[in-house]
């Protein structure tokens, strides 16, 4: 085991706002980003297409049903990865230890897409998420979502702004906020999970 991905490790850094990233050599890379890219769970907006497709039940989710096999998918892309080995098995020791989370959409049986995140006290640390179909990952968005407001979670966490995400209601808060808010959410754990 890396013992800078040992869980005491990551638990902490992510309570810092501090989290890893491997680059194109499987280097590991810390970062705390300023501005820090956030949805917040009031302002989330759902296009009205993908709410109905949301209600209609088209794709299956599940929580924590395939934790190995979404994290797996989202580190295989053409366009390369941040996620190593050693990244990909922290995860899972993670989620063996119940702090790492996944939600799966699933079609006909399969798995469509995903994402995976850490819960860190009201603040659910989105780390990735890919789909095999059309709006699965966006999908699976959703119902993460859902499911936080649903848990008493505050803060979604997703690092860097993407215009993939800014479309959801993403915005970009100075870092010193979102360590703030972090740190209130750290004394009020809420969990993602049974």
């Amino acid at each position: 085991m890396n013992q800078q991905l040992s869980p005491g490790v990551l638990m902490a850094a992510y309570a810092h706002g501090i989290f890893p990233m491997a680059d194109e050599d499987e280097n590991l890379l810390w970062f705390s980003p300023d501005p820090r890219a956030v949805i917040e769970l009031e302002r989330f907006h759902v296009a009205k297409t993908l709410g109905q497709l949301y209600r209609q039940g088209r794709f299956v989710l599940t929580v924590n049903r395939a934790f190995g096999e979404v994290i797996a998918c989202c580190s295989d892309r053409a366009e390369g990865t941040w996620i190593s080995q050693d990244i990909m098995e922290a995860y899972l020791r993670l989620h063996r230890l119940g702090h790492a989370h996944s939600v799966e959409a699933w079609s006909e049986g399969e798995l469509a897409g995903g994402l995976y995140g850490l819960a860190v006290g009201t603040v659910f640390c989105g780390e990735s998420m890919f789909h095999r179909r059309r709006d699965a990952s966006k999908v699976a968005l959703v119902h993460l979502v859902e499911r936080m407001r649903l848990r008493g979670f505050e803060l979604l966490d997703i690092q860097f702004m993407t215009e993939h995400l800014a479309r959801f209601g993403a915005v970009e808060i100075p870092r010193k906020q979102y360590l703030r808010r972090l740190s209130d959410g750290l004394e009020r754990p809420r969990r993602f999970a049974d």
